[in-house]
């Protein structure tokens, strides 16, 4: 519409600028003639002139209105067609989207759009595809998590269920033996639900952390002490490279305990008989953050798994063998207690070759982690 009225606006202008223009030009010409002895009409009286136009004049002035006309029409014509094409470019894209983000909101997350363009259509098509890839990965590992919820609860339940009908109906003779199998499981059980707990709390950074001034070296040091007897039953050698003049950091003691713990236990448990697990202390060259490395010489992570190493549940083994692993949660708390410390952690491994864990604390310029 906005089109339409532009084009007749400029043709009406167009004519009467040229009529206009026009009889100004015959009235020149008639005071040329009138000068030159011709007969001409002029009323000095009011300073105008008579313009009598014959029909040669009468012709030219209709034939040039009907050019401007025609030219118009077809200005109008190429105009509404390209603001159609134009508007279609957007709106058809644009109602694509208003039907799959429908689709999402009734939690259809499988839903993509076709991006024909490279301009912002285009571009906001592609952030809407990567925003519905993003919900349905989410989904997909929400529904995961759930499953092996269910999966690691159900084991230690069953088994304290089964024991407790065994005894009811006098199956199972209650004994010392029986008594401390079900007090087991239920450790195991409340461990499972405390770690769950910390993790959604360390994931929403609602963690509650009792920083204060560590000796990272004597911390390694204690945690690799209590680990010593597991790593001695598979002849496994802890060995600690510990770099003098370490400062000081300022982190929460039992919950940085906890990241070299799991990450120990793990290297202990995919070693191989005889073999060794190295931990070493060092300072980056910068200046600004303190890298602790665990080194093993496990069997390795595919390069596939190491970008989950530490999501929920995880693991390579998906026979879900408690033989082979445990609960796999303690990568996934690793990640959200170093990163709730302002650090970070990282896997290097590769197949046959063993795994490497870094785990980085910044240094303020004093040397100790900033608060």
């Amino acid at each position: 519409m906005a089109v339409a009225l532009t084009v007749i606006l400029l043709i009406y202008l167009a004519n009467v600028q040229m009529t206009g223009q026009f009889k100004e030009y015959l009235v020149v010409q008639q005071m040329e003639m009138s000068q030159s002895g011709i007969q001409g009409h002029i009323n000095d009286g009011t300073s105008t002139m008579t313009v009598v136009m014959g029909p040669l004049e009468e012709t030219f002035l209709a034939s040039v209105h009907n050019s401007l006309i025609w030219v118009g029409l077809a200005i109008l014509a190429v105009g509404l067609a390209a603001s159609y094409a134009l508007a279609r470019s957007i709106t058809v894209p644009l109602r694509n989207l208003s039907k799959a983000a429908e689709q999402i909101a009734q939690g259809n997350f499988e839903q993509t759009v076709p991006i024909e363009t490279k301009d912002e259509v285009g571009h906001l098509a592609a952030i809407f595809n990567r925003m519905a890839e993003v919900l349905a990965t989410n989904t997909k590992l929400r529904r995961q998590l759930l499953a092996n919820i269910a999966h690691e609860l159900r084991t230690p339940l069953a088994v304290i269920q089964g024991h407790l009908e065994g005894m009811i109906d006098g199956v199972i003779e209650p004994s010392k033996d029986q008594l401390s199998s079900l007090h087991e499981e239920a450790i195991r059980l409340n461990r499972l639900i405390k770690e769950l707990r910390d993790l959604s709390l360390a994931e929403v950074r609602q963690l509650a952390l009792e920083k204060g001034p560590t000796d990272i070296n004597q911390l390694i040091s204690r945690v690799v002490n209590m680990l010593r007897p597991i790593a001695d039953e598979k002849n496994i050698h802890l060995g600690c490279f510990l770099a003098e003049e370490i400062p000081d950091v300022t982190v929460d003691n039992d919950r940085m305990n906890q990241v070299f713990y799991n990450i120990l236990v793990n290297a202990i448990r995919y070693s191989p008989v005889y073999s060794e697990v190295q931990v070493t202390t060092s300072l980056e060259e910068t200046g600004q953050w303190l890298i602790v490395s665990i080194r093993d010489n496990g069997p390795g992570i595919a390069a596939e798994d190491v970008l989950y190493v530490f999501d929920h549940f995880y693991r390579g083994d998906k026979s879900r063998d408690r033989k082979s692993g445990g609960s796999g949660l303690g990568l996934a708390i690793v990640k959200q207690l170093v990163e709730i410390h302002g650090g970070q952690v990282a896997v290097n491994s590769e197949v046959g070759k063993g795994s490497i864990f870094e785990v980085r604390i910044p240094l303020d310029k004093e040397g100790r982690y900033s608060v």
